[in-house]
């Protein structure tokens, strides 16, 4: 392995960077002194000699010393580093924040204040792990993005800049400048936009990104998981036949839809502006599992009784969360009935306290030329799910949920709205379910779920889970042995709840 916790073994990357091996892409980036360029592990590009070469474990890294990005491999297209959300410290939660756009708001003072720690100690913690700081991370996951609308979408320059996360136009353009040597322009009329890219209508009617991740990866897994809890008036599926075709979801402002491509998942965005961009790849990539690395998970798990699951089905992710909070309530009303009892209930919750995603209309407009089918599933998500704020004042009595029920959640939405739980990452995740156990109503199985889901932790364990039980039993699983399966218990709760849904022997869960 060349990633270690603190340093890159060189032999061992430039062997990663010789065999074009695309376990390693997202991992660390290579830097030709030659050339003043960057590049991912997979770059196609004839391999530099070794005394030119330098490997940094993140790309502001190797922007902070100077290099640019590579036009042919692209590195705003790497999925992203799956060590972090294993080890789950300061650096992992602030790299998570920083994706969901904190620092673009709050700047990397309120990017400490979240983490409760100074600015001058996560200053200290990046340097050490990253060689940079997170003011140069921030900045380069904007530039990289506004790289990535300006070589694949024909969006203005100027929605570009707030897209990315800027703060204006100027300060776009002397970015770009500093660390590329050319204006966003330059890069457009060296390049221009990918063919089906939109036009400067996106704001309104849709744009389109291409989202990577590591092969195998089973979209269609994941697509059939999330459309049998897809939540009506908030999510909604296409279908052809018995498969799903493109996952729809009502976002602030509009909605987004999400669909599998050749090596990768192409998300459409149709919302009222582009100032959330970032923060909505950042959690389309969480909600599909797109960083995740299947070596790593077939090699540990390939090594056990499951064995023969992981083979079956190598490209086997965890489903994430769009929404913490949302997912949350999902598994709380989810408790002890089926999914779509489950589904149900929380379409009734919607339609009491939901808002509208785009103030005033029942729809979001459409792109004229579309594909179809998006556009019928994005009017079929109107409503946004309910904040902490609302449920924890909502009247929730006459819509099939118990008061125990109705408790737990107004307990939990008050937590969340008040910052006592903070299910967007901020915490370490051990914290954050021991401050889900202590709200009555939540249970082990419950807020493994959650930290399962929301949470992004592979090594999280639904306790007391009937169905994965009784799966372990058939399989012969001896007890114990779960503690083999460390740090992909996630994971391996997935094999086995698909083998019970595969072989008609359980439900799937909440």
């Amino acid at each position: 392995m060349c990633v270690t916790t603190r340093q890159l073994d060189f032999d061992a990357c430039y062997l990663a960077v010789s065999a074009r091996d695309s376990r390693f892409d997202g991992r660390f980036y290579t830097a030709v002194t030659t050339t003043g360029i960057y590049c991912r592990p997979i770059c196609p590009a004839r391999t530099p000699a070794r005394s030119n070469v330098r490997f940094y474990r993140h790309a502001a890294a190797a922007e902070a010393a100077g290099f640019r990005p590579c036009r042919r491999c692209r590195p705003e297209l790497s999925p992203g580093d799956p060590g972090w959300d294993v080890r789950a410290d300061l650096v992992g939660r602030a790299l998570r924040l920083i994706d969901d756009g904190v620092a673009d708001d709050s700047g990397i003072a309120g990017l400490a204040r979240r983490l409760h720690v100074t600015e001058r100690h996560l200053h200290r913690l990046f340097a050490a792990e990253l060689g940079t700081g997170p003011l140069a991370v921030a900045r380069t996951r904007r530039l990289l993005l506004a790289k990535q609308l300006l070589t694949e979408t024909t969006l203005p320059i100027t929605d570009v800049a707030f897209a990315a996360g800027f703060g204006s136009v100027r300060q776009f353009n002397a970015a770009m400048r500093e660390s590329y040597g050319f204006a966003p322009g330059d890069l457009r009329r060296a390049g221009g936009p990918m063919r089906g890219a939109h036009g400067p209508a996106a704001v309104t009617t849709g744009l389109t990104l291409r989202l990577g991740h590591r092969e195998p990866y089973d979209a269609r897994a994941m697509l059939r998981f999330l459309a049998a809890r897809a939540i009506p008036s908030v999510e909604a599926v296409r279908r052809s036949g018995d498969d799903v075709t493109a996952y729809t979801r009502a976002v602030p402002g509009g909605s987004i839809t999400l669909r599998p491509a050749a090596g990768h998942i192409r998300l459409t965005v149709r919302t009222t502006g582009t100032h959330r961009l970032s923060r909505l790849v950042a959690r389309c990539r969480r909600l599909l599992d797109l960083d995740a690395d299947p070596g790593a998970v077939r090699e540990a798990l390939g090594a056990t009784s499951l064995a023969p699951l992981v083979a079956a089905r190598p490209g086997l992710r965890v489903p994430g969360a769009y929404d913490g909070f949302e997912l949350a309530v999902r598994a709380v009303v989810g408790q002890q009935i089926s999914v779509a009892g489950a589904r149900t209930l929380l379409g009734r919750i919607v339609a009491r306290a939901g808002l509208p995603a785009v103030p005033g209309l029942s729809g979001v407009p459409g792109l004229p030329g579309a594909n179809p089918d998006e556009e019928a599933a994005s009017g079929e998500v109107p409503t946004l799910f309910p904040t902490a704020d609302l449920l924890a004042t909502a009247d929730l009595d006459g819509l099939g949920l118990t008061t125990r029920r109705v408790a737990t959640i107004r307990a939990l939405a008050e937590a969340v709205a008040s910052g006592g739980i903070d299910l967007d990452g901020a915490r370490d995740p051990a914290d954050t379910v021991a401050g889900l156990l202590e709200i009555p109503g939540i249970g082990p199985w419950t807020a493994g779920y959650i930290a399962l889901r929301a949470l992004r932790d592979p090594d999280a364990w639904p306790e007391g889970d009937l169905v994965l039980r009784r799966t372990m039993e058939r399989l012969g699983v001896v007890p114990g042995e779960t503690e083999r399966w460390r740090p992909w218990r996630a994971y391996a709760a997935l094999h086995l709840w698909k083998h019970a849904s595969d072989t008609s022997e359980g439900r799937d869960e909440s």
